[in-house]
């Protein structure tokens, strides 16, 4: 599958370095004005040789829009872009056309379709994350005319990590209080403490010197949120943030709420009890449900966090196996990131956004 969303639908083509990567969006509400700058705002945080930490694959990633606009408003029919790709070198990739790299998608790819584009990682780069940002920029300005408001930043990068202050996850004022100041989106590392900040640098620089890599978390954060998005069973708005996130490359674990702590305390100091409510919103005095509760929002802060493994691209030798049953001794070629975290922030807050918004879209239809 290449789309996401049932309501606000994006279906993503291109590979990585094919001429250009892109999307179209169907379900875009009619007569919305589109801040432009936002998107390609959003798009130069992700955009690869934009951060000295990063690959040195320099891309400008400049957004095409199309269709779906007219002088700015959104008119309700599909909105398709483009990106272009502009410095690509394909012949960095010859040398691993008859071997399967160790954790890449190499060899799941040509059992599945009996052939791969090896340049790049063709379909399985997260080069294909850049139209779902700018698909998520989008999603992101619907969401804030309607007060809600997605967040993600670095919380841990190896062992080095930053827990987010308690009191974020009941005070939406004091969580916008620092997340709304986006100076520190600009940094490095995305992360709202600056001493964090340097710490987490650190670990990058000492393992890339090493010619290896590393992993980390990223926290995501929404503030704003109505009562009842998310459906029970099948369609729970946990189960389609956890399906989002799983979805980006190099992710393997997901958790909201208390996540995997949870599992240590105890009922009577886990349960969220209510302290007001109204027709739209409900105040817990904690907040361990993550602002899901059924699967269906409470009205509190949606929070939680995204592991991502390190990257299986390494610039030291190691074995390989050959389409001849032969383990070889290699190393890979190319332009590669030393960590995926600090270029995978507006990634998850992008599949924050898509999901809380059609979430949004689906839930105007649920009762009269």
């Amino acid at each position: 599958m290449n789309s996401f969303g049932q309501l606000f639908r994006v279906t993503v083509f291109g590979e990585s370095h094919g001429p250009a990567i892109g999307a179209v969006i169907d379900g875009c509400p009619a007569g919305f004005e589109l801040n432009s700058e936002a998107i390609q705002e959003m798009l130069d945080r992700r955009r690869p040789g934009g951060n000295a930490l990063g690959t040195a694959r320099n891309e400008a990633d400049q957004i095409e829009i199309l269709s779906g606009l007219s002088n700015g408003m959104t008119i309700g029919s599909p909105i398709a872009f483009i990106i272009r790709n502009r410095d690509t070198r394909s012949q960095d990739y010859n040398s691993i056309k008859e071997v399967f790299r160790p954790s890449h998608a190499d060899f799941t790819y040509e059992a599945k379709y009996g052939l791969r584009e090896q340049s790049g990682g063709g379909r399985s780069s997260a080069r294909l994350t850049a139209p779902l940002v700018a698909a998520g920029a989008i999603a992101k300005q619907l969401l804030a005319s309607k007060n809600i408001h997605c967040y993600a930043y670095i919380s841990a990068i190896g062992n080095t990590r930053w827990e987010t202050p308690i009191e974020w996850t009941t005070d939406e004022k004091t969580a916008l209080a620092h997340l709304a100041n986006t100076n520190w989106q600009s940094a490095k590392i995305p992360c709202p403490n600056e001493s964090a900040q340097q710490s987490m640098q650190n670990c990058i620089e000492e393992i890339a010197q090493n010619g290896d890599t590393i992993g980390g978390e990223i926290s995501f954060y929404a503030c704003g949120m109505p009562a009842g998005l998310g459906a029970p069973l099948a369609n729970k708005l946990s189960a389609q943030l956890a399906h989002a996130m799983s979805s980006i490359n190099a992710v393997h674990g997901f958790e909201f709420g208390s996540g995997f702590a949870g599992t240590s305390m105890k009922g009577s100091a886990h349960n969220d009890v209510f302290t007001a409510i109204d027709e739209t919103q409900a105040r817990t005095a904690s907040n361990y449900s993550g602002g899901l509760q059924g699967g269906i929002s409470n009205g509190m802060p949606i929070y939680g966090k995204v592991a991502f493994k390190p990257i299986s691209s390494i610039r030291t030798p190691q074995q390989m196996l050959n389409k001849d049953n032969q383990l070889i001794e290699k190393t890979i070629e190319g332009r590669h990131d030393a960590c995926p975290v600090p270029r995978a922030v507006p990634i998850v807050e992008a599949h924050l956004a898509l999901t809380l918004l059609d979430a949004y879209l689906q839930n105007r239809l649920s009762k009269w």
